[in-house]
This record gives C-alpha cells, sequence and structure tokens, in this order.
C-alpha cells in the first residue's frame, strides 16, 4: 500500500491544503481515507483535499510525506492521474 500526501502548500477557506493520492489504485485511496474519515466531498477525481489539521494524523496513519512535485510525478506515473484539461471536461459533463 502507497498513500502519498504532499507538504500542504495550498491556501483556501481559510487553511491550507495538502493532496492525499494512492499510486496504487482509487480503491487503495478511499479506503485509507474511509479508514481515516475523511468526507467524500474531499474526493477530487484523483485525490482528496485535506487541510493541514489533519497532516500529523494522517502520515501516523501510514500516508507517506512527498514533495508536490514527487506526488505529481508518482501519481502520473501510476496512471491515475487526472490531468487539468480532462477535470476541465468532465466538470462541463456534469453540467450538460
Amino acid at each position: 500500500m502507497t498513500v502519498l500526501i504532499d507538504t500542504p502548500l495550498w491556501p483556501k477557506h481559510g487553511t491550507v491544503w495538502a493532496h492525499l493520492v494512492s499510486d496504487e489504485s482509487i480503491a487503495e485511496l478511499r479506503a485509507f481515507a474511509d479508514s481515516a474519515g475523511l468526507p467524500s466531498r474531499a474526493f477530487d477525481l484523483d485525490h482528496y483535499d485535506v487541510p493541514v489539521e489533519r497532516f500529523d494524523e494522517l502520515v501516523a496513519a501510514g500516508a507517506e510525506p512527498v514533495e508536490p512535485r514527487e506526488l505529481v510525478r508518482r501519481l502520473a506515473a501510476s496512471g491515475l492521474r487526472v490531468t487539468p484539461r480532462e477535470r476541465r471536461e468532465r466538470r462541463r459533463a456534469r453540467t450538460d
């Protein structure tokens, strides 16, 4: 099992956010997130957005901390990454 979490750097909604991904499968990611009590609304196609306040807890639960570039590299190498273009297309399809 390899669940990765990047450095919390992304400000929004009054906090700073990290990304939680799996470089194995979405099923593995969802299982880890469920066991950690992450809400399903935090899932965004290939990752979970997690607030900085949960970072240490998720690392203690087994998430491997990596730099953001490493997270993207490993997610892309796994074939699970949803590109920005695909993300826009999927969102557009939901509103049509």
